[in-house]
């Protein structure tokens, strides 16, 4: 990271190196897009890792959350950043199962989080807000407080405010796809 940049302006600049992918992509919605935005390529280096994991945890830390995570494939290496730099020393990471185990505890919610767990819920990319959704249901099933939800990118495609409307909680988004692709065609 230079040292002019802010952690997010260089979470942004990696977004765009290592995640900005252009060419005709089925989203997981279904829906049809020319580009996509995979955030595992850029979270999944340690540079990017430590630009997401201080941004999540002072997010977290700022609404009084004491764990962070999400839906199982997005969550796990966001929440895993957060808890590895020092402004996440006392926050756990958990992830959500996208089917219940039939052995072991047998739980949705695993990690280091407990029932009654004030959370951070993240998600790497929000588009419609679905699987975010799902998991917002599993971890109040499970008997979590919901301080807040973080996305990573969010597409502006609407899932925000599905989001928050189902979290009843603060939603944010660390980056937008004007950030990251402010030239996109359907802008």
């Amino acid at each position: 990271m230079s040292e002019t940049a802010s952690p997010r302006e260089h979470l942004i600049s990696l977004l765009r190196q290592h995640s900005l992918v252009l060419g005709e992509i089925t989203l997981s919605s279904g829906r049809k897009s020319s580009y996509y935005i995979d955030a595992r390529r850029t979270v999944m280096r340690p540079d990017g890792q430590q630009a997401a994991g201080e941004l999540i945890a002072a997010h977290a830390t700022g609404l009084g959350a004491t764990a962070v995570g999400g839906p199982v494939m997005a969550a796990i290496p966001l929440a895993c950043a957060a808890i590895s730099v020092p402004a996440g020393a006392e926050l756990v990471g958990f992830f959500v199962r996208k089917e219940r185990k039939e052995h072991g505890l047998q739980r949705w919610v695993e990690g280091g989080a407990e029932p009654g767990d004030r959370v951070l819920v993240v998600e790497d990319t929000v588009t419609t807000g679905g699987s975010t959704v799902s998991a917002i249901e599993r971890i109040r099933d499970e008997g979590f407080e919901i301080a807040g939800v973080l996305s990573l990118v969010d597409r502006l495609a609407g899932g925000g405010a599905t989001i928050a409307e189902a979290a009843d909680a603060p939603y944010e988004a660390l980056t937008t796809i004007d950030d990251i692709y402010p030239d996109r065609p359907d802008r």
